[in-house]
């Protein structure tokens, strides 16, 4: 068996895992890493880029590491690999917890039940829940839906498909450690740097896979395409701009606008705010909806990618 069908089996077999299984209630991977992740702060925390960029390099590093000693470990056995490739998939791909998370804060919607809406909106992103009421709240789910698609699910399979086992372990570390440290607190602003600007390479092909996907598989292709165009460049973040403006214009939705983090309040741009409409509660699910169809493409797109460029490769020498 070669290795980009290794790599193909084992990464559809990770992420069927995934959408059957979830993430477990305890002893998750990436919260094994985020514990260590966060020793290492304790250790070389100062408030100074330097030792923000040593953090990262040696968590991220790390990961790449064990990646690759994984990887030889099991290469001469295809069946390992195979194994080996859907155990890292499903541990860095998190899209049932997302549709779990988002579909819970909507079920609470629909019952009037703000307040457990509320508790429930921090397991998705990092706004004051208590600022926002119930259309703020749906707003923040399809916006957290729209992001994490790219973080949670695309983003990964870029990288796996790019470099294997190590791609999948490094693309999680960095972006674990940007939503650690890489947020602009007094604290972190440049101790956190290193871990935010790496986040932003790392996610970019990720972001702009995810926006064409969501374009495609979307109930409207050419609001898509608008609000990607027009907007995506409004966002402060390169990546969550056209994922998020693209998102807007395929459900046909404003989302941006006024939010709260950590008791800042940020005025960013409105995306799709010439042809869209506020959200509503059920835009929650048609949201998760189209995030499930952009996972399954990007499968699809990142192996045959894989494999073409692997075939190319091979002719040309």
């Amino acid at each position: 068996m070669g290795a980009d069908r290794s790599y193909a089996y084992g990464a559809a077999a990770g992420l069927l895992g995934d959408l059957l299984l979830g993430d477990p209630r305890r002893g998750h991977p990436v919260a094994v890493f985020g514990r260590a992740a966060g020793a290492m702060e304790g250790a070389l925390w100062h408030d100074h880029r330097g030792w923000g960029a040593l953090h990262t390099a040696v968590c991220a590093g790390g990961a790449v590491a064990l990646g690759v000693v994984a990887e030889r470990a099991v290469r001469r056995s295809p069946a390992a690999t195979v194994a080996l490739t859907a155990a890292a998939t499903w541990a860095v791909v998190g899209g049932t917890s997302l549709a779990r998370e988002a579909r819970a804060v909507g079920h609470a919607l629909r019952a009037g039940d703000v307040a457990t809406a509320r508790a429930r909106l921090p397991h998705l992103c990092g706004r004051d829940p208590q600022a926002l009421d119930a259309d703020g709240i749906a707003r923040a789910v399809v916006e957290s839906v729209a992001e994490n698609t790219s973080d949670a699910v695309v983003g990964a399979l870029v990288w796996g498909a790019v470099g294997g086992v190590p791609g999948l372990l490094g693309f999680r570390a960095v972006n674990t450690l940007d939503a650690m440290v890489g947020h602009k607190s007094p604290r972190l602003r440049r101790y956190g740097w290193a871990s935010a600007r790496l986040d932003d390479v790392a996610g970019w092909p990720g972001a702009r896979l995810t926006a064409v996907l969501a374009t495609l598989a979307g109930p409207d292709p050419r609001g898509a395409v608008r609000a990607w165009r027009a907007d995506a460049d409004r966002h402060p973040s390169p990546n969550a701009g056209p994922v998020e403006a693209s998102f807007a214009g395929a459900l046909g939705v404003r989302l941006g606008g006024t939010l709260s983090y950590g008791g800042r309040v940020e005025h960013r741009p409105v995306l799709n705010g010439a042809a869209g409409r506020p959200v509503q509660v059920t835009d929650i699910d048609r949201a998760v909806r189209l995030s499930r169809r952009v996972g399954l493409l990007a499968l699809g797109t990142t192996v045959a990618a894989r494999v073409l460029l692997k075939n190319l490769k091979g002719r040309g020498k």
